[in-house]
C-alpha cells in the first residue's frame, strides 16, 4: 500500500479524475517510482525501487503508458493550472516555446527522424542526430526559494519529420503549424490571463505570428529576428475613387543590418538584470515599429529591437515583437528569461532519465517523454510545498560552494519526504529508536548497488 504525505497526496490527487479507478491505482506508483529511481526511467526500474520487482501482473504498469485510455491533454491543462496558481498568480504569464531532440534509435520507432543537433552543431560544424523531435510549451516563472526563473514544462507533443508521413493519407505538419495549434489550445485554457510567448528564430514565421494576431485576444510573441528582413512603412489609406487593388505595404525601410551599421542610428543605453546569468549588464538598444512583408502573405505589424554591446563582447542581435505597444526594455527582459530552456532539458536528462526509457510502441513513446518533462514541473511543485515547513537544504562540498538551491536539491527534498514519513516508524517503548524494515533496507541496497 503506497502511503504519501498529505501535502503531496492532495497535489497528486488533482490528476485522479483523468483516469479510471482501475488505472489510477497504478499511476501514483509510477509517479513516485520515477521520482525515486536513479538512472534509467524504465517501468522495470520504477517497480524495483518501489519494492515491486516480484509483482506478477507487472504488465498492468506498462499498460498505463501503452494501452490505457486517458487524456494527456487534460493532464497538461491541470498541470498548467497548478503552475499558474502557484508561481504566476499576478501579472503577465511568460511562456517559452522550443523544440528539442530526444536521441533514440530503433527500426520500430516510426516517428524517428534525422535532425540537426543544435547542441553539438555550430556555423562551421554540422552534426546530425537520430531521434524524436518534441515541441514543448513551458511556463517561465520566478521560484521564490530559488530566487531565479525556472522553466517548467507542461505541454509537450511529438513533431515528426516529413518521412513519418510517407504513405499516410495526410500532409506533413510543419513545426510552426504544430506550434500554432498548441498556442491556440492554451489560449482556450487561459482566456482570462494575458501572456507572452518567447521563442527562438525557428518560430519567426509570418504565418505563425499572423495566426496569433487573428485570435479574439491577440497573443504577444517575441522571437529572434533576421537582420535582412524586408520591412516597410504602413500602407497608405485608400483614396476616394482610387483605381486598382488596395496596397498592402508602404515605402521600403532600411533593413536592420543597415540600421545597425548606420552611424546616425540613435542608441539608448539601459541596464538589465539577470542578463544570461549576470546580475547586471549595460547594453544599447534601438527600436521602432514597421511592417514585415513577404510576397503572397499578409503584412504583419511588428516592433523590432536591436541590441548591441557597447564593449563589443557579444554579437549584435535583433528581436521581433508582435505587440507594437510593448516597451523595448520589457521585450528584452522577457526574452532573456528563455535562457533557462536548455538548463531545464539538461536537468531533465541528468536527474529524471529523459532519453533513457526504452519503450518502442507508439502510445508509450507519445506519453513517456512528455510525462518525464512534466515530472520536472511536478517535482518543483512538490518541493515548493515542502518549503512551507522547512528550508530547502543545499548540498555543499569543499570544492563547490552553492548559494542557491538547484533542481537537484528540489528533487532531494522530494525524495527525502517520500522515503521518510512512511518508512521509518518509531518504537512504541523507546521513541528515540527508529525501526527500519528489512524490506526498505533491501530496496536501499538494490538502488545504491545498481545506480549508474
Amino acid at each position: 500500500m503506497l502511503t504519501l504525505p498529505n501535502e503531496y497526496l492532495t497535489l497528486i490527487a488533482t490528476f485522479a479524475p483523468v483516469f479510471s479507478e482501475r488505472v489510477w491505482r497504478h499511476v501514483p506508483v509510477l509517479l513516485v517510482g520515477a521520482s525515486l529511481a536513479p538512472g534509467k526511467r524504465t517501468v522495470t526500474s520504477v517497480l524495483r525501487v518501489m519494492g515491486l520487482s516480484q509483482t506478477k501482473p507487472f504488465q498492468n504498469f506498462h499498460r498505463v503508458l501503452n494501452r490505457a485510455i486517458w487524456s494527456s491533454l487534460e493532464i497538461s491543462r491541470l498541470l498548467l493550472r497548478l503552475l499558474v496558481t502557484t508561481f504566476a498568480t499576478a501579472g503577465v504569464i511568460v511562456m517559452g516555446l522550443d523544440d528539442t531532440i530526444e536521441r533514440r534509435r530503433g527500426a520500430q520507432i516510426q516517428a524517428r527522424g534525422i535532425y540537426r543537433d543544435p547542441v553539438r552543431s555550430s556555423h562551421s560544424h554540422f552534426v546530425k542526430a537520430s531521434g524524436l523531435r518534441w515541441l514543448s510549451l513551458r511556463v517561465l516563472a520566478p521560484i521564490p526559494w530559488a530566487k531565479r526563473v525556472w522553466v517548467l514544462p507542461f505541454l509537450t507533443v511529438l513533431a515528426p519529420s516529413e518521412r513519418y508521413y510517407q504513405g499516410k493519407h495526410r500532409k506533413p505538419k510543419k513545426l510552426t503549424d504544430g506550434a500554432l495549434q498548441m498556442i491556440r489550445q492554451v489560449w482556450r485554457w487561459l482566456p482570462e490571463r494575458g501572456w507572452v510567448i518567447v521563442a527562438d528564430r525557428s518560430f519567426a514565421a509570418i504565418e505563425l505570428l499572423a495566426g496569433l494576431q487573428k485570435l479574439a485576444q491577440p497573443i504577444c510573441m517575441i522571437t529572434r529576428f533576421r537582420l535582412d528582413a524586408a520591412l516597410y512603412k504602413p500602407a497608405p489609406e485608400r483614396q476616394p475613387g482610387q483605381m486598382g487593388r488596395t496596397r498592402k505595404k508602404g515605402q521600403r525601410l532600411p533593413t536592420l543590418e543597415q540600421v545597425l551599421d548606420n552611424p546616425k542610428t540613435a542608441w539608448k543605453r539601459v541596464t538589465l538584470k539577470n542578463w544570461y546569468g549576470e546580475p547586471r549588464r549595460q547594453i544599447e538598444i534601438a527600436s521602432d515599429t514597421a511592417g514585415w512583408y513577404h510576397p503572397g502573405l499578409p503584412p504583419l505589424p511588428i516592433r523590432w529591437v536591436l541590441i548591441r554591446d557597447p564593449k563589443g563582447k557579444f554579437k549584435s542581435q535583433a528581436l521581433l515583437c508582435t505587440d507594437g505597444e510593448a516597451k523595448p526594455k520589457q521585450i528584452i527582459e522577457w526574452f532573456v528569461m528563455r535562457w533557462q530552456l536548455e538548463v531545464t532539458l539538461q536537468e531533465a536528462r541528468a536527474h529524471l532519465g529523459v532519453e533513457t526509457q526504452r519503450q518502442w510502441s507508439d502510445g508509450a513513446i507519445a506519453r513517456t517523454t512528455p510525462a518525464l518533462l512534466g515530472l520536472f514541473s511536478l517535482v518543483t511543485l512538490l518541493a515548493h510545498r515542502s518549503t512551507r515547513r522547512r528550508k530547502l537544504p543545499i548540498r555543499q562540498t569543499a570544492w563547490y560552494h552553492k548559494a542557491l538551491p538547484t533542481f537537484s536539491d528540489a528533487l532531494a527534498i522530494v525524495r527525502y519526504t517520500l522515503w521518510c514519513p512512511s518508512s521509518f516508524p518509531t518504537s512504541g517503548s523507546k521513541p528515540d529508536i527508529t525501526k527500519v524494515p528489512d524490506s526498505l533496507l533491501s530496496r536501499f541496497a538494490d538502488a545504491l548497488c545498481y545506480a549508474t
